[in-house]
């Protein structure tokens, strides 16, 4: 009977310790939606992305570097603190950490290409993206981005257009030259290369369906930025 008690006592500890931990986590997010989203409409980088690499490095923003040093992201640098002995940057606010995590990322030319590579909303596309460029030595680092995104629902937070499709990884199929293909008229020839652009479309993946790069697409429609519009007609 004891020990039924004490089992019993131990489940209800450990279900109050995880309760405990998911309402501090949503707390976290609850307070910095919106600056997130800011930054995302700004620099078109997944608030969810930011949120979630924020919950991960800064444990929900209770590490030691978060309290003292409003570093929420794990980036290094000089500080001025007395509090703490650390090789970590401080910063005077948190908010001032967010904005520093997003400019490494379009400064640096490791994270840089990623902007024309995933759009908005391609949270995983960019978690993935973000460790390639050696952000953590981990190599679940982005899987436990991921399941941080998926656990708290944070994809709600990228302004996702309701008909969004989660882009596919699919292996590039080589077509072979038929016959018909050969004799196809001129006007068909012309028609197919023109591409009409789709909600979640981005430069890069059209370029690689193509069998092009996103510079050679600039480059031939005249286009000075990477950013496109659904209907947005390309010349392939």
């Amino acid at each position: 009977m004891i020990k039924k008690s004490l089992l019993l006592t131990l489940c209800c500890l450990l279900i109050t310790a995880v309760t405990v931990r998911s309402q501090s986590i949503q707390d976290y997010v609850d307070e910095h939606t919106d600056y997130a989203q800011e930054l995302m409409r700004e620099y078109e980088v997944p608030a969810s992305v930011i949120l979630a690499v924020a919950i991960h490095e800064s444990a929900a923003g209770k590490s030691k570097v978060a309290r003292h040093l409003n570093n929420h992201f794990g980036i290094k640098g000089s500080n001025s603190s007395t509090a703490i002995n650390s090789s970590y940057k401080d910063y005077g606010t948190a908010a001032d950490s967010y904005t520093n995590f997003v400019e490494v990322l379009q400064n640096r030319s490791s994270f840089s290409k990623l902007f024309d590579l995933y759009d908005q909303y391609d949270y995983a596309g960019w978690a993935r993206g973000i460790q390639r460029g050696g952000y953590a030595s981990s190599r679940t680092w982005a899987n436990q981005v991921i399941a941080i995104i998926n656990k708290y629902q944070l994809y709600q937070y990228d302004d996702r257009p309701a008909d969004y499709v989660e882009p596919v990884k699919v292996a590039p199929v080589v077509k072979k030259k038929s016959y018909i293909a050969k004799k196809r008229t001129r006007n068909n020839r012309s028609n197919s290369k023109m591409y009409t652009v789709r909600k979640g479309d981005n430069l890069n993946r059209i370029a690689l369906s193509r069998g092009t790069t996103a510079k050679a697409l600039m480059q031939k429609n005249g286009l000075k930025k990477s950013a496109l519009k659904p209907g947005q007609k390309l010349r392939i």
